[in-house]
């Protein structure tokens, strides 16, 4: 059972006591089997009780036997939650406050119970400024930087776990103006260093401006530079010996920081010769998202060939645009296309609602081989050329592929150096195109649809027809079947019962005659039909004589009670050990049968 007891079982019809139950097990087969009460489960081993504990933020499991004691608890709980037991306070007991050495058998417990912890004498975890640091470090921070030279402003996505020093490595990126030659205005007078993250650097949340500007000579030092701005970012930290000297190698500051900015990036977009294509694009989504946020294109997570299957090889009114972007860390154009156009909310929105958008890092020379070599066995030898002859700076690319009937077809390629507005009046060009193709193909499919159903509905006419045969002759055999079957179970349950009725007649004592010495008990009982059958015990009798007489008439103790008349009484419910004499049914009684509900 679920406490882990057992339950005692005794005789048929009404409950024996405890000496009894214990000293003599019924050796009879009687139809008639005792049902006893709940008082008389005894246990056979310990019970096992379950805990949920509770403390602060944390939830433990506790199971044990009900023989532990309140302080067994207690030491469990001191190893998992590393607090010392005399420093606890264990509450939720439903009978009051205990103490370590209440055993928990003497409690009555349920087998499941929720306490909680208290433990006033500790102070309080500080967690809240780490949840709040956490929350900033997942937040995305919008820069907004102003070139001053040339006037014009980028906006950037970074994570809240992005560094002032990347921001400055990207800004390069953007503007060919070295690190160490960077003047900056706008930052946190609290941003003092270049390796603090932007979560604590002080910057406004969601949007930050900053101003940079290329310092009027290389040689300047930074107490000139902090005279002629008060921002104490005015000059990057990164100005360090190893920089100051790199022309004496003949190293150009910007071949210089181009590979440093390159080599600081946090992880590359795609693993370099990646087995799996659906692998490779859950990293670069995972990436993307850190880089520049979570407002991006959704990218089809998958092979290039479940991408066309995706957006080719539905139904027409499905189908869809394909768009394939290709990403390239070496190319100054990626930051600002990835965060400001393919980012945008109205080329994320239309992406989403007419386009299937796949992806690939061109970065790595293996992920730019294998890419070129899917596109040569899908687009053909001449759009691979177009691909393969892309110079690095010409790079994102955006490839808008419609699926025909014979090939597919590469509608445009837009090269990264476009406007959101033109990148979103090409994307609607080919929209033009692709819906007058797919009217066509939605009015091609209507009418092969529609000879294909009056088909098949002539197809489906007759399968009816002759399902409906064949249903009918099975149904007819089905019930035959049962019909035989139930008969069977009808011949086996009678000869059952007939076999149990005759070993209890021939195992009955013999009926003592009229002109017994010994006390003789004569008992009449009527069944539910209104029939009487009469016999004579023996007054020492036990009760359960009765019950196998009683069963050996056809009245098995599943099916029928044996009620008394004055008092009105259930016989069956006593003890069937007890005698006769001692259940006062001598020297005569009158009893009946009810069927049980």
């Amino acid at each position: 059972s679920e406490y882990g007891v057992e339950t005692l079982h005794g005789p048929a019809y009404g409950p024996a006591s405890h000496s009894a139950a214990a000293s003599s097990a019924p050796s009879s087969s009687s139809a008639f089997r005792h049902v006893v009460p709940s008082r008389q489960i005894v246990e056979r081993q310990p019970r096992m009780l379950d805990f949920r504990v509770e403390y602060r933020d944390r939830n433990v499991d506790v199971v044990l036997e009900d023989s532990s004691t309140v302080g067994d608890i207690k030491r469990i709980l001191e190893n998992e939650l590393q607090i010392p037991a005399s420093k606890m306070l264990l509450k939720g007991w439903k009978t009051g406050d205990v103490d370590d050495s209440t055993v928990l058998k003497s409690l009555h417990l349920p087998k499941n119970n929720s306490l909680y912890v208290l433990t006033p004498d500790l102070p309080p975890p500080s967690s809240s400024h780490s949840g709040a640091l956490q929350e900033s470090l997942n937040q995305n921070f919008m820069l907004i930087v102003t070139h001053r030279e040339v006037q014009r402003e980028y906006n950037l996505n970074f994570s809240g776990s992005s560094t002032i020093q990347e921001v400055k490595r990207n800004v390069y990126d953007l503007t060919s103006i070295p690190v160490r030659h960077q003047l900056w205005e706008g930052w946190p007078p609290s941003a003092t260093d270049d390796s603090m993250t932007l979560a604590v650097s002080g910057l406004t949340f969601p949007c930050h401006r900053l101003t940079v500007g290329r310092r009027s000579s290389p040689v300047q030092t930074r107490e000139q530079s902090e005279e002629q701005c008060t921002d104490v970012h005015m000059v990057s930290d990164s100005d360090g010996d190893d920089f100051e000297d790199a022309t004496e190698f003949g190293v150009d500051d910007g071949e210089m920081f181009g590979v440093a900015s390159s080599a600081l990036r946090k992880s590359p977009m795609m693993p370099e010769n990646a087995e799996n294509e659906g692998d490779a694009l859950l990293q670069f989504t995972a990436e993307f998202s850190s880089r520049y946020g979570d407002c991006h294109p959704v990218y089809f997570i998958g092979s290039l060939e479940a991408a066309f299957q995706e957006a080719f090889y539905g139904k027409a009114r499905d189908r869809k645009l394909l768009a394939i972007y290709l990403h390239h860390d070496e190319s100054v154009l990626t930051n600002v296309f990835c965060s400001q156009m393919l980012c945008a909310e109205s080329i994320v929105s239309y992406l989403s609602q007419n386009f299937i958008t796949w992806a690939w890092d061109m970065t790595k020379e293996a992920n730019r081989a294998r890419f070129l070599t899917m596109c040569t066995r899908h687009f053909g030898s001449v759009v691979a050329q177009t691909i393969r002859t892309q110079k690095t700076d010409q790079f994102p690319l955006f490839l808008i592929i419609m699926g025909k009937r014979s090939s597919n077809e590469v509608l445009n390629v837009i090269q990264g150096n476009t406007t959101v507005d033109e990148l979103m009046m090409r994307l609607m060009a080919a929209m033009e195109i692709f819906s007058a193709q797919q009217q066509e193909d939605i009015k091609d499919e209507d009418e092969r649809e529609a000879r294909e159903n009056v088909k098949r509905e002539q197809d489906e006419a007759y399968r009816i027809s002759l399902e409906a045969d064949r249903a009918k002759r099975e149904a007819q055999e089905r019930e035959m079947a049962e019909q035989f079957r139930l008969e069977q179970i009808r011949k086996e349950q009678e000869e059952e019962r007939e076999a149990i009725r005759l070993s209890l007649e021939q195992s009955l004592p013999p009926e003592p005659k009229e002109e017994s010495t010994e006390s003789v008990s004569k008992l009449r009982i009527r069944t539910p039909s209104g029939e009487f059958f009469e016999r004579r015990f023996l007054a020492s009798s036990k009760l359960q004589v009765v019950f196998d007489f009683v069963a050996s008439k056809g009245y098995p103790w599943e099916e029928y009670k044996l009620l008394g008349t004055f008092p009105r009484r259930d016989v069956t419910q006593l003890d069937p050990n007890k005698s006769l004499l001692e259940v006062k049914l001598y020297p005569q009684e009158t009893l009946f049968l009810e069927a049980k509900e």
